[in-house]
């Protein structure tokens, strides 16, 4: 499957993606219910990437504060039927490290990995389903979207629906 590429010129383009990518999620509760889903972000250092996923947590219903789990290197949130976990592996010295700090454990179903970083834990880490990639540009990012497994693909494909209507 083609990567989805969008441009998004300000951070409203950018919380637009995480709803999208929310609905999108919310419309797959009872796949995700029986095997959870990984999503994987990459880019540099102010990419956008929790910004996406604080409009994501939004969209799914989450009130109190949400905040980048940088220090923490995790934040969880319980949704309807499904467990949301927002990791972020930046400050990992060392693959090893994910599997000390058990992380693995919270793979798998009912949950929605969101991890930034994916990278730093190496091969640890559990196969994500899809990626998005976020790229500064001169003016605003672009976003792309990789499925790397079935799951992956059934996500990108029902992005794409809803952000085609929503254009």
């Amino acid at each position: 499957m083609s990567p989805l590429i969008r441009v998004l010129r300000d951070e409203a383009e950018t919380v637009a993606l995480g709803d999208a990518l929310a609905d999108t999620l919310l419309g797959m509760e009872d796949e995700i219910t029986r095997s959870g889903v990984g999503i994987g972000l990459r880019g540099d250092l102010g990419a956008g990437k929790t910004t996406l996923v604080r409009a994501l947590l939004r969209r799914v219903g989450v009130t109190g504060r949400v905040k980048s789990p940088t220090f923490s290197l995790l934040e969880l949130y319980d949704v309807s039927r499904l467990h949301f976990h927002h990791f972020d592996f930046y400050r990992l010295k060392s693959p090893q490290e994910f599997v000390d700090g058990g992380f693995a454990e919270w793979f798998g179903p009912r949950s929605v990995c969101l991890v930034e970083w994916p990278e730093r834990a190496g091969v640890f880490l559990p196969r994500l389903d899809c990626e998005i990639g976020l790229e500064l540009l001169d003016s605003g990012r672009r976003a792309v979207v990789r499925a790397d497994t079935l799951m992956g693909e059934r996500c990108q494909h029902r992005l794409t629906e809803i952000l085609t209507r929503q254009a």
